[in-house]
């Protein structure tokens, strides 16, 4: 195994990796959309955004 494939797979996101980048982009105008389903993305949108927020808050809380 090459060291570039190495490297390649370490930063492997995955499905849930994936997932996280591909929710804060534009949606395909070609792609079937419903109502339950957009708000389901905003919603985990929301709270990822809220997650974030808190993890760096106590973070700076904690050493400072």
């Amino acid at each position: 195994m090459s060291e570039n494939s190495k490297v390649k797979e370490f930063f492997k996101l995955g499905e849930v990796g994936n997932y996280f980048l591909n929710i804060f982009k534009k949606p395909d105008p070609n792609k079937p959309t419903n109502v339950n389903l957009r708000m389901m993305h905003g919603i985990n949108k929301i709270s990822i955004i809220v997650f974030l927020f808190a993890v760096i808050f106590w973070t700076i809380k904690r050493f400072i």
